[in-house]
């Protein structure tokens, strides 16, 4: 099996990074109403760094949070048991306001339908809007991401691995191939 490719590197990274934030800032018309919601595990970290540029660039910060969608999937059944992680919701709650799921690779879509349930439960946002660092496409669902740090089309052989400092030894988004 060939090596993993490395497609963006610490640098990618970052400007992924603030691209979308300033992205973020635009639609959104600036941060009265933003709240930040992270994906366990890399979607909470992409989230951080999200909000840490939206306070760099805005000198205001964005209410951050995250959200464990574990027990919404469909497919619990077809996984690996993991971990419950925690969920953690903004004081400002997120009623009548643009909530920005984040995480790390957009893929089959059930991960965000998944989100979505989850914040049915949580409250009733004005909007929502998703970010990701990659999509990678090959969709199950109707789901379509706002904010892409990068576009990466894949073949269903390959698998996309996002690391970050935080829960990795590296900023990197690699492809591998998957062994037959």
């Amino acid at each position: 099996m060939p090596p993993a490719r490395v497609v963006l590197d610490e640098a990618d990274i970052s400007r992924a990074v603030r691209r979308m934030a300033h992205e973020i800032i635009e639609k959104s018309r600036g941060i009265d109403q933003l709240v930040l919601l992270g994906i366990p595990t890399r979607g909470v970290h992409l989230a951080q760094r999200i909000a840490s540029a939206i306070a760099d660039i805005e000198d205001s910060s964005v209410p951050f949070g995250t959200l464990d969608v574990t027990l919404y999937r469909d497919d619990l059944r077809m996984r690996q048991v993991r971990a419950l992680e925690p969920t953690s919701i903004p004081s400002e709650g997120i009623d009548h306001r643009t909530v920005i799921l984040v995480d790390d690779v957009l893929y089959s879509g059930r991960t965000i339908r998944a989100a979505l349930d989850a914040l049915n439960d949580i409250g009733r946002p004005a909007a929502v809007r998703l970010a990701v660092m990659v999509d990678r496409g090959h969709r199950e669902l109707p789901i379509r991401p706002d904010f892409v740090g990068k576009n990466l089309p894949t073949s269903q052989a390959e698998v996309v691995r996002v690391h970050f400092t935080e829960s990795d030894e590296s900023d990197e988004v690699l492809i591998e191939q998957v062994a037959p």
